[in-house]
């Protein structure tokens, strides 16, 4: 049976009125689980007026109080975090393993959150000049909104609501509407936790959604994670509405090997990272950049062996490496670019096109792709796959392979493999990308440092989470104080200095 899935609204589920709907699939199978409703305009100003009316309350919520809500809200997510995982593998088609990761890494960030107490802690400075004390605040924003992909639903959305609920923000999430419904459970705990209705709500829908709440002037600010030119596409729109904006888009990471790298340790991290939740992550590694052809042609055949072994089927069935992609546009969209990496004279040396479980034969399913001697001017080497496709692209030299990760569009993320300490140390120092990997496959930062690439992976001046994240949800006062002693001195027409 179909369900429908309802927007969360000043702490109700609430049935949606547009009329609009989206399909939610079970990639598993290829066949619709639910429909999201697609809001219209009136309905996100809802949303947006409930989190106005909720704010003010929230914000005068001293921050200790604030962070027992958070405390509050872990033990809920522990305590459901086998159904929770269940319920985004079953939308989105990750195995159940993959998904608790998923949960687990936003819960990471909540756990940080925690101590909002201090991290919002303002600074103080006495006796700047006669009698004369300076300090400074920092203050929520007000209403701010996420708008989050398909391929994290629990862990973005927890990495933006987050710091924006400690600094004391009402937040409206608009997650994707391919697997909405964790966002919704995650509102309900909060709620659950203690969080004021109306502080966090949750709307679905398509670009009216979006549209509006990069134009309201209610909403202060706007988080977003997706594609490259809708990242561009919302950073220029809220900016232009005046709003701030934290905009993250593609990536193409690469992952350089060394000849001195261990190479089952590098072929073992290119086969989690580049086929894990069937690529469908922004950190994936997606270009192998090896160093040398013999260390290409070695790299290449572990890559082989270990791929003929994968285990590609249901993502709840046990023992999975990977599970279905989110939807059939995805199949098609990754297999265009299979082909095209073939129509460019790229070597296929591992075929996933045309890949079926048994008894899933409608399930969005792509077998692991593996390409050699990728060249940087193909579709394949330069744009995001997002899919299970690993591309070997060979460098001579530890030059080469520098240049390559450092001149891509794209700088996300990237690693390198070696046991060299000096080369490591020029490789993290050199290199043109906002995330470094040292003999890691998937260089994302733990919750107290940032998360964020650069050129067109990312817009805006900000990170997600760590300090960078409570210094995008707040703005700063300063004040400077004078307490009169009694001494009249008369005005002065010259600008204050301190001296």
């Amino acid at each position: 049976m179909v369900r429908d899935i309802t927007h969360f609204i000043g702490g109700t589920p609430t049935p949606g009125t547009s009329e609009r709907w989206g399909d939610v699939f079970d990639p598993s199978t290829g066949s619709v689980q639910a429909r999201v409703p697609l809001a219209s305009a009136d309905e996100v100003r809802a949303a947006i007026a409930n989190a106005e009316a909720a704010q003010p309350g929230w914000a005068a919520t001293n921050p200790q109080k604030r962070a027992r809500v958070f405390m509050r809200f872990l033990e809920l997510i522990r305590d459901e975090m086998d159904d929770l995982a269940t319920l985004l593998s079953q939308e989105h088609g990750k195995t159940l393993d993959d998904a608790r990761g998923d949960i687990q890494r936003g819960v990471e960030v909540i756990e940080f959150c925690i101590g909002a107490p201090h991290l919002l802690k303002g600074e103080y400075s006495t006796g700047v000049g006669t009698g004369i004390d300076v300090y400074s605040l920092r203050q929520p924003l007000g209403v701010v909104a996420g708008i989050t992909p398909f391929n994290f639903p629990a862990m973005i959305p927890l990495w933006q609501m987050g710091p924006a609920l400690a600094s004391g923000n009402a937040f409206i999430l608009k997650p994707s509407e391919r697997d909405p419904s964790v966002g919704v459970r995650i509102a309900e705990l909060f709620l659950e936790a203690g969080l004021p209705a109306g502080v966090l709500n949750v709307v679905h829908g398509d670009k009216e959604a979006v549209d509006t709440l990069l134009t309201d002037p209610r909403v202060r600010a706007i988080g977003f994670v997706g594609s490259t030119p809708i990242a561009e596409y919302i950073y220029s729109t809220a900016n232009a509405h005046g709003k701030r904006a934290q905009c993250f888009g593609g990536a193409k990471n690469h992952l350089v090997v060394m000849p001195d790298a261990d190479l089952d340790q590098a072929a073992d991290a290119l086969i989690g990272a580049g086929y894990g939740s069937a690529g469908e992550r922004c950190m994936a590694i997606s270009v192998a950049v090896p160093v040398g052809e013999e260390t290409a042609d070695a790299l290449t055949a572990k890559l082989v062996e270990r791929i003929a072994k994968l285990k590609v089927g249901p993502s709840l069935e046990p023992g999975m490496d990977y599970g279905p992609l989110v939807n059939r546009a995805a199949v098609d969209r990754v297999t265009g670019y299979i082909e095209a990496g073939i129509d460019a004279g790229a070597e296929l040396v591992v075929d996933g096109r045309g890949f079926t479980v048994p008894g899933h034969e409608s399930g969005f399913y792509l077998g692991p792709t593996l390409f050699d001697r990728v060249t940087t001017d193909m579709s394949i080497y330069l744009e995001e796959i997002f899919g299970p496709v690993l591309v070997v692209a060979r460098a001579k030299d530890y030059e080469e392979a520098l240049r390559m990760a450092s001149e891509h569009e794209y700088g996300n993320g990237v690693g390198i493999f070696t046991r060299d300490g000096d080369a490591a140390r020029d490789f993290v120092e050199r290199v043109n990308v906002g995330m470094v990997g040292v003999n890691v496959p998937i260089p994302v930062p733990i919750a107290y440092y940032t998360f964020g690439g650069w050129k067109r992976s990312g817009f805006g001046d900000l990170n997600q989470h760590g300090a960078d994240a409570f210094r995008f949800y707040t703005k700063t006062k300063t004040v400077t104080s004078r307490w009169p002693s009694g001494i009249r001195e008369g005005a002065s027409f010259v600008i204050p200095t301190m001296h």
